[in-house]
């Protein structure tokens, strides 16, 4: 019988969508074939101590940190895991960060899907699921992000970027800049978070103050974008390496007026928003939905997987790229595997593809050279 292949699936992380981590990790350890892979869990308190052995899963979904957790867990320090394991407590033995062939990150938002924890793994010579530390950078930043499309030729909306120091120092100077370049409503957001957290829309001076405030508090960078006129939100799904393959898009129907953190995990039954699979849109929509998706992903040189967001305008039919979310919501309602199913994959197999994409992603990189020896003068 073949070796099980020992995944790390890391989970939690410091980032506000903290609990939509833990929920994307248990549907992600869940749906492991245990056949073929041992399952090795990682989970990464509020405060950025990990923790391994035990429950860990557990733990973190009770609302517990590491410390003082004796028995159950190892602790680890962020900058450490991998060199030199901190000990638990003065004078026990350092904790060993586990042995595993491949890992799985399953971190939403900073510290997690914006290329540090994929640093980290590089460093440590591990293959790991998902974007490399560059891809995943850009698909975090969302101003950035859409600078690079714009490069590339892709739709995206109008917007303006605001420093929190900017903003603190000269609201009134800020306020007129923002609506010298664009009209109401707008939307503001962190540049650097996802789950819809920190978002506003706007519809006058009095809301946009109150917006940027509230980006401000999680990000010293904040995204100000025009909103897109009667707006349908359309996702893709997207899965490969180099040449990647897009999904059939699905789309939401919010149960508020947009997409917000309570419209994507908070309302339920009969207020819950709505997906629907395949989106009911024109089959050459679909089609621009698709290859954008594609564009996109090669655009910030992204592997594994990622979930293509776009804003389609009720208005003038117009398709505009909002983010690529290159860690998305793995739970067993999320859009990225439903997506998947409905285009033929299942979320086992899934799960499957992402891991050998990963293999062969190190693989790839493993054939590069690391030494360089300058040629001789009579070989030149």
């Amino acid at each position: 019988m073949s070796k099980k292949i020992r995944v790390g699936v890391i989970f939690g992380g410091k980032s506000s969508e903290h609990e939509i981590s833990l929920l994307s990790a248990r549907s992600v350890m869940d749906a492991m074939d245990k056949s073929k892979y041992e399952i090795v869990p990682i989970g990464i308190d509020r405060q950025g101590h990990w923790l391994t052995g035990g429950d860990p899963l557990r733990l973190l979904s009770q609302g517990q940190e590491a410390r003082g957790k004796g028995q159950e867990t190892n602790t680890l320090h962020l900058a450490s895991c991998v060199l030199h394991p901190v000990p638990l407590h003065p004078g026990r033995q350092r904790a060993a960060f586990p042995q595993v062939d491949v890992i799985f990150p399953v971190l939403h938002g900073p510290l997690g899907e914006d290329g540090t924890v994929q640093g980290l793994l590089e460093l440590a010579d591990i293959p790991y699921v998902g974007a490399g530390v560059i891809g995943s950078a850009l698909g975090m930043d969302k101003a950035i992000f859409k600078k690079l499309m714009r490069a590339h030729g892709l739709p995206v909306t109008d917007y303006v970027l605001v420093k929190r120091k900017e903003w603190e120092a000269n609201p009134q100077t800020v306020l007129g800049q923002i609506e010298a370049a664009l009209d109401y409503p707008v939307f503001t957001k962190p540049a650097n978070l996802g789950s819809s957290v920190g978002v506003s829309k706007c519809y006058d001076r009095t809301g946009l103050a109150a917006g940027l405030a509230e980006a401000a508090g999680y990000d010293r960078k904040i995204l100000v974008e025009a909103a897109v006129p009667a707006a349908r939100e359309i996702e893709v799904s997207v899965l490969g390496n180099d040449d990647p393959i897009a999904s059939v898009p699905g789309e939401i129907i919010p149960s508020r007026e947009f997409y917000s953190y309570q419209a994507k995990y908070m309302d339920t039954g009969e207020k819950a928003s709505k997906l629907l699979i395949p989106a009911p849109i024109p089959p050459e929509l679909a089609e621009r939905a698709r290859d954008l998706a594609v564009r996109a992903f090669l655009a910030i040189d992204c592997a594994g997987m990622a979930r293509a967001d776009f804003l389609l305008s009720g208005a003038t039919g117009e398709l505009f790229i909002n983010e690529l979310n290159t860690i998305p919501g793995f739970t067993a309602i999320s859009m990225y595997p439903k997506l998947w199913e409905a285009s033929g994959i299942p979320y086992a197999e899934l799960i499957d593809r992402l891991i050998e994409l990963a293999l062969e992603r190190y693989a790839d990189k493993k054939r590069s050279r690391t030494s360089y020896c300058p040629p001789q003068k009579n070989e030149e």
